[in-house]
């Protein structure tokens, strides 16, 4: 059983404790928050106060807690790419990649040590059987589905991955967890930040993070989607698609941060309208609910995780990629973001946002080799 010591894990331990399974807790310390250098104090799921929470909660239950150590392997793996894709003028979610290839990878492992049949983790989101395919599906409670995080998840890991909360709402949980006596994590707020960046600013960590980064790529140039120069930027590393807030530029109406070009150090400034996109690719696709999507699809395209899913057409172009069409153009479709395809609730597959129609495709950063 996964725990992060909130709310979600410990009740869905306590489910399963109820439904007849043996236990074995692990909380995962994924992240030094002194490494961070941020000015907000230790919070989240690698914070002391959430491991003893979980703990506490598997002390309470009647089963058993470790706490598995994994920053190095996290270290190199997921921090050092959310900088990698930044540099390269991305916008990653490393929640995803940290899902697919952390947090089950690391877990099934520790799972087969102890000899548990299954991984249980807080996740809502359901789990289906498709002939002879395992499903992940969208939860109950649609305000906190998690299925868009998920689209990573291979076979092998979903036929040993179980979702206790999948069936029920956010506020029945919060009920269950009063009932049972658990008020403090009832009521204990939930963290949205990226677990190492608790203060919420990427570009601070970024600049802690790579030494001489600022220097580097301050002063390039703000172009029209004409080329015509608009003014000087701060880098742009420090931008991301669709943003309007904190551009520094006065143009006499609204501007946009439509495209980022790593290579020459500039920012594609655009009016609103022209920040609606409709084709674009994606890459390190996995299908989850066939084995292929072996002909043009009519799905449903969730471009980032809180947007509505939006109606277009899906087709693989190799066992790598996929092109999609929306039905209609979609404001700041963004690189690096991950794209998840659902037939009704169920996954069909996702990949990560590559090219977009009318963009460069321009991936070497100016930066190089500076770390």
């Amino acid at each position: 059983m996964a725990m992060s010591g909130g709310l979600d894990s410990s009740i869905a331990a306590m489910m399963l404790i109820e439904q007849g399974y043996d236990l074995v807790g692990i909380t995962m310390k994924t992240w030094d928050y002194a490494q961070s250098g941020g000015s907000k104090k230790e919070t989240g799921c690698c914070s002391l106060e959430s491991i003893n929470d979980a703990r506490q909660i598997a002390v309470s239950l009647g089963f058993p807690h470790y706490v598995l150590d994994i920053r190095d392997e996290f270290n190199e793996y997921i921090v050092k790419d959310f900088i990698d894709r930044y540099l390269e003028g991305l916008t990653p979610n490393p929640c995803i990649l940290c899902n697919t290839h952390i947090k089950w990878d690391a877990l099934l492992r520790r799972a087969d040590q102890l000899s548990c049949d299954f991984l249980a983790t807080g996740h809502y989101a359901q789990i289906k059987k498709h002939k002879d395919r395992y499903v992940i599906s969208k939860s109950k409670d649609e305000n906190k589905d998690q299925t868009y995080v998920l689209w990573g998840l291979s076979q092998d890991c979903l036929k040993r991955t179980l979702f206790p909360l999948g069936s029920y709402t956010k506020d029945y949980i919060r009920q269950l967890a009063s009932k049972a006596g658990f008020k403090d994590i009832a009521n204990k707020k939930e963290s949205y930040e990226i677990c190492f960046i608790p203060d919420d600013d990427y570009r601070g960590f970024l600049k802690r993070q790579v030494k001489g980064l600022e220097e580097k790529v301050d002063g390039g140039k703000f172009v029209d989607t004409k080329g015509n120069v608009l003014g000087k930027h701060k880098g742009y590393p420090f931008y991301t698609i669709g943003q309007r807030k904190g551009l520094n530029i006065a143009m006499g109406e609204p501007m946009y941060v439509k495209q980022i070009l790593p290579v020459t150090n500039t920012i594609v400034l655009g009016k609103e309208e022209e920040l609606y996109q409709k084709i674009f690719t994606v890459n390190s696709l996995n299908c989850i609910k066939y084995e292929k999507i072996d002909r043009e699809m009519e799905l449903s395209i969730k471009i980032r995780y809180k947007s509505k899913a939006y109606p277009g057409k899906v087709w693989q172009l190799d066992n790598n990629r996929a092109k999609i069409e929306l039905d209609e153009k979609v404001k700041a479709i963004t690189p690096g973001q991950s794209a998840v395809f659902y037939e009704n609730d169920d996954v069909v597959g996702g990949g990560f946002i590559d090219e977009v129609e009318e963009t460069v495709d321009s991936r070497q950063s100016i930066v190089g080799n500076i770390k």
